[in-house]
């Protein structure tokens, strides 16, 4: 009985899935700002070269 509240106990306490959590977490925002980033440099370069390709 008492190896069975030591283990819920530990259970309890261990955060480590809770760390891996937040590491998911901030891979997924910096993949967010990664990709919002290379889309508005995409389109703002496409301009750039259009304008180019006009004035050429």
């Amino acid at each position: 009985m008492k190896t069975i509240i030591v283990r819920a106990q530990r259970f309890l306490n261990d955060e480590s899935g809770v760390t891996a959590i937040e590491y998911g977490l901030i891979a997924a925002s910096i993949a967010i700002v990664i990709l919002v980033s290379v889309q508005l440099v995409g389109t703002n370069l496409n301009k750039v070269f259009s304008d180019i390709a006009a004035d050429a």
